[in-house]
């Protein structure tokens, strides 16, 4: 390839080149730093981003692989990281201008765990202000009048643009399968605990879950496979299943909210996957889900207004009204409603592992619809709530475009613990529905 199209490789192409001595990391990056400099100016995905410092850890790479020190299965590989994720040598702003010039002192468990992988952080990407959803500066690469989506909108963004292969997100409520879907890449989210939160800023405790972004369903597992906490086991090579799924189909309480483009798609993308075999089941899911989204939004802002109190008593002004109102929602919220909440939580995360007991998956809406055309909001995080509320693996993958020319998606969602089986269903569901990304049709 011309170097001016190596940033069209995807991850397990990019590996297995820079583990020959075909491609080196020097060469690979510098197409990546090429593209950026060509599409970024109109999308902004990025937040910090130091070309300089990004070749001198490539030749770093180059160098530790011609001495035959390959350290892990990512040898070379740039990455983008959230920028709310520690990093020890870069700033790491969390989308506020109270943290515009912090450095941390560690770096955060995730990106260690690229370091020894033989990876290394290209840049921090665009987050919404901690997380939440007041909109970024991020615009969406298939249409700049459209939000790409929160709060990871800037991994979205540049995974989708060609700007790197693979970027780091988190997702509290929607954070990860929202803006891939508004962006037309694969989000995975592999389910509470198996990327470790520490050195990543807190919202919710007991909702925050990190996972990444990608081209195929293949490049998702095989970063994560390398970030996943030592007591989980992420197979590196995934298969997709050798035999079709049987998958529950459930429109789940906010179907109301879901346009006519994404009920469509819904149906055609069931429909495919009954036509190539895949056993497909219409089930509602339990009346107990009625109230879940009241429970996760007790639950969130509960800990939210807990884990902000200091920097609110010392830097208040600085946070947006929109924040401000939902961290004082927070603040109204009872010990006692929200231990209720807790409970419910753990009934429900029993009533789904019940509900999915002879199934491989679910599959779902991840979004309303096509990104909305406004940069005034990130949508609608809805469709994403539930499986965030139960920590359960889930992943968006790309399936078709809208009205408006904008991707529509595929929410796919495992139980608790089924990580590696989730992907397998997911790369056999991603064959059925192949889908041109923004690289092929290259708009831009």
């Amino acid at each position: 390839m011309m170097m001016d199209d190596l940033y069209r490789l995807t991850l397990v192409d990019a590996v297995r080149r820079m583990a020959s001595g075909e491609l080196s990391s020097e060469r690979y990056t510098r197409s990546l730093l090429l593209r950026i400099r060509q599409v970024d100016g109109a999308i902004d995905a990025w937040a910090c981003l130091d070309s300089d410092a990004a070749i001198a850890r490539a030749r770093e790479c180059d160098a530790r692989i011609r001495a035959g020190r390959l350290p892990g299965g990512l040898q070379g590989v740039p990455v983008g990281v959230k920028d709310l994720v520690y990093t020890r040598d870069m700033v790491t702003s969390m989308g506020s201008p109270i943290y515009a010039k912090y450095i941390p002192a560690t770096n955060g468990e995730v990106v260690d765990r690229l370091t020894t992988a033989g990876a290394f952080v290209m840049g921090k990407t665009v987050t919404t202000e901690f997380a939440f959803m007041v909109p970024s500066k991020t615009r969406n690469p298939w249409n700049r009048a459209h939000t790409p989506g929160g709060s990871s909108s800037g991994s979205a963004a540049a995974v989708a643009a060609g700007m790197v292969p693979v970027a780091i997100g988190t997702q509290t409520n929607g954070s990860i399968i929202r803006p891939a879907a508004y962006c037309g890449v694969v989000g995975y989210k592999p389910g509470k605990a198996v990327l470790s939160t520490d050195g990543i800023l807190p919202f919710s405790t007991s909702l925050d879950q990190p996972g990444v972004f990608a081209r195929s369903v293949d490049d998702a597992g095989l970063l994560v496979a390398h970030l996943a906490h030592s007591r989980w086991t992420i197979s590196p090579q995934i298969s997709a299943l050798k035999h079709a799924p049987r998958l529950l189909a459930t429109r789940t309480p906010v179907w109301h909210l879901a346009g006519e483009d994404q009920r469509n798609r819904f149906s055609t993308d069931v429909a495919v996957l009954r036509e190539a075999g895949a056993v497909v089941d219409e089930i509602e899911l339990p009346s107990s889900f009625n109230d879940a989204h009241k429970v996760h939004r007790a639950i969130m802002l509960y800990e939210a207004a807990c884990a902000s109190r200091t920097v609110r008593q010392h830097h208040g002004s600085g946070l947006s009204e929109f924040l401000r109102k939902a961290l004082e929602e927070g603040d109204r919220i009872s010990t006692s409603e929200y231990e209720r909440a807790i409970k419910k939580q753990e009934a429900l995360q029993r009533d789904f592992s019940r509900f999915t007991d002879d199934y491989d998956a679910v599959v779902t809406p991840p979004a309303t619809g096509e990104a909305p055309a406004s940069l005034d909001t990130t949508g609608d995080p809805g469709f994403c709530t539930i499986w965030s509320l139960l920590g359960v693996p889930a992943i968006v993958i790309p399936t078709g475009l809208g009205s408006s020319g904008m991707p529509l998606g595929l929410q796919i969602i495992g139980n608790q613990g089924e990580s590696n089986h989730l992907l397998a269903t997911s790369m056999w569901c991603e064959r059925q529905l192949p889908f041109r990304n923004l690289l092929a049709r290259e708009q831009f």
